[in-house]
């Protein structure tokens, strides 16, 4: 019995298996809203025989966008373009999630085939960025952001809640919030973005408070039948990782005593100076210790892409989820393939029955 193709269910949500797709931007949206493109290659994800499939990093608010290519749910209508994504997703048998997210201080940036950098101060495609301290990302995000006043905070969660109830009505059953990659809330948590003196910094309790209190937000209007997780940034790899990990773990214990139902595992990038060890499923090993230690169901992705690996992470306990992103990019049948390479018996359940007999054929002749 394969361990990755094995039921996973999370409150009263049941995913086919552990095969999860995690938010990839597409930044191909136009003021914030979707378009068949969208439509088209998140139908296909799902197609694919994912069990989980999460649209793209969905901004709460216009300022809140990474690109000006980014997708929102800031308004309802919006919210009746997610609605056919999420419809499309569940007719191809996938669950629906979105993660909603604020970009603070790396918003207002150019497509990564642009450049990848921030907006130039006198293009009318920018705008204005936010942070918890004035403090520049650095090297090719170099605009220094305004601080946030305590109204800016309390309408940020505002647009958290906001869109979460959009997600909701557009029909997504899997809710995550973009806690990770050196957006507004893992600023908020980290010592390179956040220097307040307020009740917002300072300590692991002040620099928390902007996450715990947007999770509580949330967690007032999302379903309790429905998973509520988030995507966090554990460690920085920037010389105090130790440190780092302690207090990320004991925030995801508040976190999962505030309603969190499982945490995605991922890296901080609050700076440019990090020294990451990629490799294949190099987060593994910390993914498993969150989730021993802090008690929560977990996730991750990063180097992930061979089906032995996904396999191993899974049966071994690391991951209760694996997230598969650039292979299924690739190729979005990644979770069909797989199956047969574990020696899954007739996989064909991923698929319908023309795209499992004629992939299967092709599988034949290949072999041959």
């Amino acid at each position: 019995m394969s361990a990755l193709f094995s039921p996973f269910e999370l409150k009263r949500v049941k995913l086919r298996n552990r095969v999860a797709i995690p938010p990839m931007c597409q930044y191909s949206a136009v003021d914030g809203f979707t378009n068949d493109w969208h439509l088209a290659h998140y139908a296909s994800l799902a197609r694919g025989g994912a069990g989980l499939v999460i649209v793209e990093a969905t901004a709460v608010s216009p300022e809140g966008r990474i690109t000006p290519g980014c997708t929102g749910l800031w308004n309802d209508e919006q919210a009746q373009g997610m609605a056919r994504i999420a419809s499309a997703i569940k007719a191809h048998g996938a669950v629906p999630g979105i993660q909603i997210a604020h970009a603070g201080r790396k918003a207002s940036a150019n497509r990564p085939w642009e450049g990848d950098d921030h907006i130039a101060e006198d293009d009318p495609r920018g705008w204005p960025t936010i942070s918890p301290s004035a403090v520049a990302y650095g090297r090719h995000l170099g605009k220094v952001p305004r601080a946030m006043t305590l109204d800016d905070i309390a309408r940020v969660k505002a647009d958290f809640v906001a869109a979460a109830r959009r997600a909701l009505a557009a029909g997504f059953e899997w809710l995550e919030l973009h806690f990770a990659h050196g957006y507004l809330a893992q600023s908020f948590f980290s010592l390179h973005a956040n220097h307040r003196d307020d009740a917002y910094g300072g300590d692991l309790a002040g620099r928390s408070r902007f996450l715990l209190e947007t999770l509580a937000a949330v967690r007032e209007v999302w379903p309790e039948h429905l998973p509520l997780t988030a995507r966090f940034g554990v460690l920085e790899y920037d010389g105090r990782d130790d440190e780092t990990l302690a207090e990320s773990i004991e925030l995801t214990r508040r976190m999962r005593d505030g309603g969190l139902d499982l945490l995605n595992v991922s890296v901080g990038f609050s700076t440019p100076d990090a020294k990451i060890p990629w490799g294949s499923a190099f987060l593994a090993p910390i993914a498993e210790r969150v989730k021993q230690e802090a008690g929560i169901a977990v996730a991750s992705s990063w180097g992930i892409d061979d089906p032995r690996a996904a396999e191993r992470v899974v049966a071994d306990g690391q991951m209760d989820l694996v997230m598969i992103g650039r292979a299924l990019l690739a190729n979005p049948h990644w979770p069909y393939h797989a199956a047969r390479e574990l020696g899954v018996a007739r996989p064909s359940w991923v698929l319908p029955a023309p795209y499992a007999h004629w992939l299967e054929r092709y599988s034949v002749q290949r072999a041959a």
